[in-house]
């Protein structure tokens, strides 16, 4: 059902797979859309996605690095994108939201700033900006009650100004952002107003109401997406979200849209939760189709199709829930980033590369202000800049090392048409995958083992399992891609050498298994799962890091669910500490002047990683270094170098 087409008011959409609404940084400054916003959609309608919906486009100039349709100047670059996507046959949307603060009255105050700063005053230029930043951070949950009547209509005045220049440009659908101001409008948590625009649902839904009606009167022909954002249940009796509407509420205010003009729902998880993690969850973190029961209320009690989003990761799932009547369009974002070609795969049969969910090189990148690039696809970010172009001569290419940069660096090398031949010396591909999918939360990295593994065999790269190359063999090949990663570092301190000292490495791979007292020496990344697993085990677990805290580098939207399982297990954190010496039974350490001995039946090291080249001396193919064998570092460095790597033989 993915590829079959859907009637969205006036109009068809080729297919059921739906970019949703997602903030990627690539716009240009004043909101327009320059070229890797543009490379980024026309790659998903390229792809075969049959409706894409541009994130966050403002009606105004806002303090947001998000698309922006102000002004008749802007119309001519979201005309080119909605060519470009039309090429493709797919149908572009845009999605019309206004923030919940007083923008004007921000955008005043920092041109106010800025005006000031030019004239060389420095004082009274940074307290216009910390006047706009208190404005900005008070009003996000104060303006919805404090707005007057007259500026809620000239708000829908300007947002239906929006919707006519997008009709200008060639857009398709108008989506209302049924969260941030329409939404806290609509809350029964946010809104206080006493007016005609609070208390009941019929009062807090006016606006919305209002809008999707000016809309239409404006726009008959055009047909009207509207993203409904529930309030869901969270732990311990909370709510998730404040913005949007209890489920029950939600299905009558579904109805009285209907009425009002909405061809289409979105239905998604409210914002305004406090933690990003609630709308995007990374792996591990909230269930598999977590609001496809919102969805699936909704549309019992609608007439116009629904469209269902989060944690959707298969296009297996995707088939089951249309197939259930629970949804008739499935919002794939992450998915679509991780491997924009998903629809055209589902036709052609080759493997999909399935996001993993990490969070890292999306959600992570924009919360951080930079722009989105998945870990796993080397081209995000860069379309139709990095780009596998077929080789000019066809060479024998050997890989060595199957982890994820030498699985990358065979598939790139087999798709540019070379005869590629991948040697790992276990019987596992996944190199550190197979580890890193060890501790909690983290096994939806198999899904990158899993994905490789169709890929290679689907390119007819020869697999040598259980081998470890010779040098006679390796100059056979005109080129030698050497992944042979990394190895656990062990430090070099009295009783290092003891029994009861293994590596985390080992422990994740599970050779050994530590019991009763542990100390993980090293807090990094490894050191934190390593120390989270073990705590899970029953065991009695203390961290040592040297740095002021632990797991720098884990997601911004993990990290809360991993300090909490930590602090439920009473994994004993020591931060600012030195392991001086291993002793029979405890372990000696310095904090600043201190000295401190922590009861150890075993000592786990997860200080760090080294290089482990391949000594190549004798080889006379042409030899090429890649992954943690050339230098240590995370999965996207080790894709994006591979990809290169490969790309260029």
């Amino acid at each position: 059902m993915l590829n079959e087409p859907i009637r969205v008011g006036e109009i068809t959409l080729k297919n059921r797979v739906v970019f949703p609404p997602l903030t990627t940084g690539y716009e240009e400054r004043d909101g327009s859309i320059g070229e890797k916003s543009f490379n980024f959609y026309k790659r998903l309608a390229q792809g075969g996605a049959g409706y894409i919906i541009l994130g966050d486009v403002a009606p105004i100039n806002t303090a947001s690095p998000t698309p922006k349709l102000v002004s008749n100047e802007q119309i001519p670059s979201f005309k080119a994108l909605a060519d470009a996507c039309h090429e493709y046959g797919a149908k572009l949307g845009i999605q019309l939201f206004h923030p919940e603060y007083d923008a004007a009255g921000v955008g005043q105050l920092i041109m106010k700033c800025q005006a000031l700063a030019a004239q060389g005053k420095k004082e009274e230029a940074q307290a216009a900006s910390d006047e706009a930043y208190a404005k900005l951070h008070h009003d996000m949950e104060h303006f919805i009650n404090e707005a007057t009547e007259g500026q809620l209509r000239q708000i829908i005045e300007i947002m239906v100004a929006c919707a006519i220049r997008a009709q200008k440009a060639g857009v398709d659908i108008i989506q209302v952002h049924g969260d941030r101001l329409v939404g806290s409008l609509c809350s029964p948590v946010l809104n206080k107003r006493t007016d005609e625009y609070g208390g009941s649902l019929t009062g807090r839904t006016r606006f919305a109401v209002q809008l999707v009606k000016a809309l239409h009167a404006a726009l008959p022909h055009m047909p009207i997406d509207y993203k409904l954002p529930i309030i869901t249940p969270g732990p311990n009796g909370t709510a998730r979200g404040r913005g949007g509407l209890p489920l029950e509420e939600a299905v009558q205010l579904a109805q009285l849209l209907e009425a009002a003009g909405v061809n289409m729902f979105h239905i998604a998880q409210a914002n305004h939760t406090g933690n990003m993690n609630d709308t995007i969850p990374a792996m591990g973190t909230r269930p598999y189709g977590f609001t496809v029961y919102c969805a699936e209320e909704i549309r019992k009690a609608v007439y116009v199709p629904v469209c269902t989003v989060g944690r959707i990761t298969t296009e297996t799932d995707a088939e089951a829930i249309l197939t259930a009547g629970k949804a008739d369009l499935i919002g794939l974002g992450r998915e679509l980033i991780c491997d924009p070609d998903f629809a055209n795969k589902l036709i052609s049969g080759e493997p999909i590369r399935h996001c993993i969910m990490c969070n890292k090189g999306c959600t992570d990148a924009i919360l951080g202000r930079t722009i989105c690039q998945c870990v796993l696809n080397a081209e995000n970010g860069m379309e139709y800049e990095r780009i596998i172009t077929p080789a000019a001569t066809p060479k024998k290419v050997a890989v060595v090392g199957a982890g994820i940069a030498g699985m990358e660096a065979a598939r790139v090398a087999a798709i540019k048409g070379h005869s590629v031949t991948l040697y790992e010396k276990t019987y596992r591909l996944g190199g550190q995958l197979n580890l890193a999918c060890v501790p909690p939360r983290k096994h939806e990295m198999l899904r990158a083992i899993w994905y490789y593994t169709e890929a290679l065999l689907a390119l007819g790269v020869r697999i040598c399992m259980g081998t470890e190359p010779s040098k006679e063999d390796l100059n056979a090949y005109d080129d030698v891609i050497i992944a042979t990663g990394a190895k656990n570092l062990m430090l070099d301190i009295p009783g290092v050498t003891d029994a009861s000292v293994i590596s985390a490495w080992d422990v994740l791979a599970g050779k050994h298994a530590p019991f009763g007292k542990v100390s993980v020496i090293g807090g990094g990344l490894v050191g934190a799962e390593t120390a989270e697993y073990l705590a899970n085990l029953g065991c009695e677990v203390s961290i040592v890091e040297m740095l002021p805290r632990i797991a720098q580098g884990e997601s911004t939207t993990v990290l809360p669910f991993m300090m909490e399982d930590l602090t439920s297990h009473g994994v004993k954190i020591y931060t600012n500490t030195t392991l001086q010496c291993i002793c029979p039974g405890f372990i000696s350490c310095t904090a600043g002047e201190h000295n401190i001995q922590i009861p150890s039946d075993f000592v786990v090291m997860a200080v760090g990683a080294r290089r482990n080249p391949l000594d190549c001396e004798a080889l006379t193919a042409n030899v090429h270094f890649v992954g943690d064998c050339r230098k240590v570092a995370d999965i996207s460095s080790a894709v994006r170098d591979a990809y290169d790597t490969a790309n260029s033989i």
